[in-house]
């Protein structure tokens, strides 16, 4: 099926609803840990606070990181590791370092 021919407008409005809804899920499922979406996905909470910043920079606008990562978490970040954060397992370290080396 051919993608729809969709106006920048619409467009940008369905890419911002979909960034939405995929901060929303990850605010809800606080039991996937950042470390697990590197492994598995390449990318993580942290990584999407970045891009939103970088964003925001592209377009004349500072943010900081603090306050782009408490966009994305929904909580300031200390506060989220705290309460949902867990210690990384020696299995999950070795696959960020294989996955991520350097990182």
């Amino acid at each position: 099926m051919p993608v729809p021919d969709l106006d920048e407008k619409t467009r940008t409005e369905l890419e911002a609803a979909a960034f939405r809804r995929l901060v929303a899920h990850l605010r809800e499922r606080t039991d996937v840990q950042n470390i697990d979406l590197m492994n598995l996905a390449g990318f993580c909470r942290n990584c999407m606070s970045r891009w939103y910043r970088e964003a925001a920079a592209e377009r004349g606008l500072t943010i900081a990181d603090p306050d782009a990562r408490e966009i994305v978490y929904g909580m300031p970040y200390k506060d989220w590791q705290a309460k949902y954060q867990t210690e990384a397992t020696a299995e999950q370290k070795a696959a960020l370092t294989k996955s991520h080396p350097g990182h």
